[in-house]
This record gives structure tokens, C-alpha cells and sequence, in this order.
């Protein structure tokens, strides 16, 4: 499979023209038919390298036909450039393309790519007709991935004032700027119910990035909602707590599926700030707790290991609020044998730690210190132990 890196280096782009009719290129492709070179005349034009037996391509396309709009009411055109395996594959891999094409032809088509020093597919290369504006061609298709629509008109500084954006809401934004997108206040659940973001404020807030297609989240679901209703039920203060979900299904069916087992909120799946929240907080594997304390502030990206290794005993998650919890499990730890007998098992037990267990005493669930035999699985609360005389 080819692997995206869009390294490329523009042409001079005042003779792009001049170069297409050169090579014998008479006209442009529309889905509507044929259109004159001339169309391109003083328009800013982006050259897209693409095929569609490229796996990467079939991903980036999508997110370009949805930026196109915006950039045809600018006057910029897209010409594609087809490095399909025959004209039958180019005609039917064009169909999904609004911009216009180069007519099909392996050789030229391969000239111009060497023209362009393309190294792998996609590359988008933006042209002008007095001068290149673009950023770096390794930054252009992650920018529009990452952005979309706000990425135009790809140049340094619009890049640079995107990523300060994310910047001030990753350090010092309010949960509004976080949540909020234009046309929504508001998160909702399962049943339609919608609470206004607003009211959230105050709140120590749990971000939660899952999907229905991954088994992990499945675990971490269950854990997750198990420290959620305790939280909700012991806490001195009422509502005090609340998670958001933010979907990475795949699409709208499997979203649906995944809130089915979610009592809290979530953002809405064909909202883009589903997107943005992975970029701002550089989420690169799921599941994934961000947690916001009532001061709206982040308080750490690793939730999913808080709540793996303490549940609901951690809440409100504060870095003091661990600091006592790991001086507690140290201070009971010092207080327990490293080695034991019992009388209902034959071998010696070790004290151990783990996240989560079940006595085969009691048979109740354990966490934290454990006796567990080194020679076969047994495991008891510290509480569960008959020493031997």
C-alpha cells in the first residue's frame, strides 16, 4: 500500500499551461465534457496526483470534494492528474470528482509527475499564477485532513493561525470553545435529550474518544460506567460529573450502536468538532479519557489509566487528589506481609498489586493489594486471609 509523506515540488506554475499544450493537451475534463485550457487562466489551480486503486487516496478524496465548494465560489480550480491503471479505471475513479482532469494518457501523465518530483500518491500541489502561496506540499493533505474547509487558502500563515486556534483552547480555552460549534450549543443523548454546554460549566467533565469497532472500548466502557454511576450516586455534590462522548465510528449506524450502552452525553456524529477535539487533543489510539476540572482546565490526558487503576476513588481526578490516593495504597501495603499461608490453599501467597481481580473466598471483585499464589491462579483479599498457626 502506498504510504502518504506529500513530498512534492511545485513546477513554475506560469507555464503549466504552456507545458499541457506542448504535450499535445488541447482541453480539460469536466463532467460535463470538455473544457478549454484557457478556463484556467488566472485562476489559482491545485494539481491533485491520484489513483484510486491508492488506499490513501480513496480517504484524502472525500475531504476534498467537501473542501471544493468553497474553493470553486473563490475561483480555484482542481485539475486531477490520473496514475489509474487504464482509461476505463480513470473514467469510472473521475466520476466521483467535481474538478476538472487531465485527459488520461500513462506517459505524460508520468512526465508531469516527474516534472513535479511526486514521490507518493495523494500529492496536492497548489499553484499560482504570479507566485506559490502554499505551505510545504509534506503539510498540505494533513492540513486538509486536519482542518478542511479552514485550511484554505493553504498558506503559512493560515496554518500558523490554525494552530495557535488549537492552542488557545488546549491551554486556556472555556469548555464553549471546546464544545460549542456554530448552530449547536448544546450535547445530547441516546434519547434526544440535550443539555446546553453552558450548563456544563463547573462540572468536572470526562471527554471520552471510543468507537463501537474496538474491543478496548468495550472494556473500558464497562469500567467506565461503572465509576460514572458511582460518582453520580455518592458524591456530595449532585451532578457533579459528566462524560461527553466523542465518536471515531465509523459511521452513523455504529455510532448509534455505541451510545445505546452510554447514559451520558455526546457530540453529535456529523458534527466536525468530533474532529477537531482529536486534533486539539492529539488523539492517536482509543479508547482515551481527556479530563476537564471544574475550573475548566485540563487536567490530564490519561484518564482511561485513572480510571483502569482507581474508578471512582480518584474523582475529581486532581493531581492531589491521586497524590493521596497512592500515599493510602502505600500506607496500607506497609502494613501487610509480603508472604502468607492460608488455610484454605495449599501454597504460599504473595502480595501483589492489581488493577482489578476476584477473590476466590468471597468471590467478590478486588483492586489494588492482592494474596496471589505464584503456582496457580488464586487470588484473596487482604481482609480474606485465615493465616495458618
Amino acid at each position: 500500500m502506498a504510504v502518504p509523506n506529500y513530498q512534492a515540488k511545485c513546477i513554475d506554475s506560469r507555464n503549466i499551461l504552456t507545458i499541457l499544450a506542448a504535450e499535445g493537451v488541447q482541453f480539460l475534463l469536466s463532467g460535463e465534457g470538455k473544457v478549454p485550457l484557457s478556463s484556467c487562466y488566472g485562476k489559482t489551480t491545485c494539481l491533485l496526483f491520484s489513483a484510486n486503486w491508492c488506499r490513501p487516496c480513496k480517504t484524502f478524496i472525500p475531504k476534498l470534494v467537501q473542501l471544493y465548494d468553497t474553493l470553486t465560489a473563490r475561483g480555484e480550480k482542481i485539475v486531477f492528474v490520473s496514475f489509474d491503471h487504464n482509461e476505463n479505471e480513470f473514467k469510472e475513479n473521475f466520476k466521483s470528482m467535481p474538478w476538472l482532469a487531465v485527459p488520461f494518457d500513462v506517459n505524460f501523465n508520468r512526465r508531469l509527475l516527474n516534472m513535479c518530483h511526486v514521490k507518493h500518491l495523494p500529492s496536492l500541489i497548489p499553484l499560482t499564477w504570479d507566485e506559490i502561496t502554499s505551505i510545504d506540499q509534506e503539510d498540505l493533505i494533513g492540513l486538509i485532513e486536519d482542518y478542511g474547509v479552514e485550511a484554505f487558502p493553504f498558506t503559512r500563515s493560515r496554518r500558523e493561525e490554525l494552530k495557535a486556534i488549537d492552542a488557545a483552547k488546549l491551554e486556556g480555552g472555556t469548555l464553549e470553545d471546546l464544545l460549542v460549534h456554530e448552530g449547536r450549543n448544546h450535547v445530547e443523548n441516546k434519547d434526544g435529550r440535550k443539555v446546553l454546554v453552558s450548563d456544563l460549566v463547573g462540572k468536572t467533565i470526562g471527554l471520552y474518544f471510543g468507537a463501537h469497532w474496538c474491543p478496548p472500548c468495550h472494556t473500558f466502557n464497562s469500567q467506565l460506567l461503572e465509576a460514572y454511576n458511582e460518582i453520580m450516586t455518592t458524591s456530595k455534590e449532585q451532578n457533579c460529573f459528566e462524560i461527553i462522548f466523542i465518536s471515531t465510528d465509523r459511521d452513523l449506524n455504529e455510532f448509534d450502536l455505541s451510545l445505546k450502552s452510554m447514559p451520558w452525553f455526546a457530540i453529535p456524529y456529523l458534527d466536525k468538532t468530533r474532529r477537531d477535539l482529536c486534533r486539539i487533543f492529539s488523539i492517536k489510539a482509543i479508547p482515551s479519557l481527556v479530563l476537564i476540572g471544574e475550573d475548566g482546565k485540563i487536567v490530564g490526558t490519561n484518564g482511561r489509566a485513572i480510571i483502569s487503576l482507581y474508578g471512582a476513588k480518584a474523582f475529581p481526578f486532581t493531581q492531589s487528589k491521586l497524590g493521596e490516593l497512592e500515599a493510602a495504597l502505600k500506607k496500607e501495603g506497609d502494613s501487610l506481609p509480603r508472604h502468607t499461608k492460608d488455610t484454605k490453599h495449599e501454597h504460599l501467597l504473595k502480595l501483589d498489586m492489581a488493577k482489578a481481580y476476584v477473590c476466590d473466598s468471597c468471590k467478590q471483585r478486588g483492586r489494588f493489594w492482592v494474596f496471589s499464589c505464584d503456582l496457580c491462579d488464586y487470588d484473596l483479599h487482604p481482609t480474606c486471609i485465615e493465616e495458618t498457626s
